[in-house]
């Protein structure tokens, strides 16, 4: 798989690169919205909802981990690459096509925004598609991007509230915990929902056999996004009524649906699972006995113990490896069946059935014995 390992490589590198460019100037903003103390103050009441938000999307893929460097890459870009270049296209935006401010509110915020968190998305779609088995990757990897600028965002909003900057009211702590109220602890999946339906279009592009709808599903799913953000920021121009009627009709139904929608992904990826690797065991891709073991997850966390216990840290990674490939295996197997296998399946599907046959023999299952070659 060189040219896999190759565009990974290449992937990581650039929006590593960028994500560390971007940081200095999105320190600089944040720098200079308000005195030392505030900025502080802001940062640490930002930084609250970031853990839970990010938890939930853990909890949502546990089933095939996404790698943890290109999970901590999509918050990097949300919170420093995509805050810079919004900032970018909607300062040189406003000096070719002058806008009110509020038509800059719910129009040109949410186009550019969306544009820019949704870029890294497109981009592994490109170079990292192997990474992206469907629709909960999608959004798992949209809520990081997600998260990330919320963050970002929501240091430059309390700070500004606090200092009464930016008619964020007459300042001081009532302001502070007003906006922190609606942005930290009302909203805080707002930023996270927006990108998710990106997210989504992009999962369906992958999992898609048709050209026309691989081409119209992640341009959908960001349309549906910048909607959805536009109403969302029109109704802040409303006052208190518009505010509680399109959170109530709109955001809060949509959250519902996308969180449903995951979760059904979630869980109707053990059933595929289990589907796709039965049929890889009949071609004699590795054992059927095993399948129990890599699908259910709870299974999957006894059999861990069991190794750690029976044989320590080191028996107890030889079980995760052994795991992770049956469960990159089970996806890929899954994409073959249903006729939309990448160009690089059998390289790939090559390299997890060596893998598997390298470390099974080494690994040992509650109740079984170690097979022998």
């Amino acid at each position: 798989m060189p040219r896999l390992r190759h565009d990974g490589r290449v992937f990581t590198l650039v929006v590593s690169i960028l994500v560390v460019v971007s940081a200095l100037p999105v320190l600089l903003v944040v720098a200079l919205a308000g005195a030392p103390g505030t900025v502080l103050l802001a940062t640490v009441l930002a930084a609250l909802p970031v853990v839970p938000v990010v938890m939930v999307f853990l909890w949502l893929d546990r089933y095939e981990p996404e790698p943890r460097s290109l999970l901590l890459l999509g918050l990097g870009w949300g919170a420093a690459v995509a805050v810079v270049a919004a900032l970018l296209l909607q300062g040189i935006g406003g000096l070719f096509l002058p806008v009110t401010d509020a038509g800059s509110l719910a129009v040109v915020a949410p186009v550019t925004e969306e544009a820019v968190k949704g870029a890294f998305l497109v981009a592994l779609l490109w170079w990292r598609r192997a990474e992206l088995d469907g629709l909960l990757d999608g959004v798992v990897y949209a809520g990081m991007v997600g998260t990330g600028f919320a963050f970002t965002e929501n240091i430059l909003y309390l700070a500004a509230a606090y200092d009464g900057t930016d008619g964020m009211g007459p300042g001081g702590t009532v302001a502070l915990t007003s906006t922190f109220v609606v942005r930290c602890l009302a909203s805080p999946f707002a930023h996270p929902l927006f990108t998710a339906f990106t997210g989504i279009g992009v999962g369906l592009a992958v999992t898609s056999r048709h050209g026309v709808v691989r081409l119209v599903a992640p341009v959908a799913g960001y349309l549906l996004a910048v909607l959805c953000h536009g109403l969302w920021n029109a109704s802040t121009l409303a006052g208190l009524g518009g505010f509680a009627v399109v959170y109530l009709v709109i955001m809060a139904p949509a959250l519902l649906l996308v969180g449903a929608l995951a979760f059904w992904a979630r869980t109707s990826e053990r059933q595929m699972l289990g589907r796709a690797l039965g049929d890889a065991a009949a071609r004699g891709l590795l054992p059927a006995t095993d399948i129990g073991w890599v699908v259910d997850l709870r299974a999957r966390r006894l059999a861990r113990r069991y190794a750690r216990e029976t044989g320590g840290k080191e028996a107890e990674d030889r079980m995760r490896a052994y795991q992770q490939a049956a469960i990159e295996l089970g996806f890929l197997h899954h994409r073959y069946l249903r006729g939309t296998a990448p160009a690089d399946f059998a390289s790939r599907g090559g390299a997890y059935v060596a893998r598997i046959g390298a470390v099974r023999p080494s690994v040992q299952f509650p109740g079984q014995v170690v097979p022998t070659r």
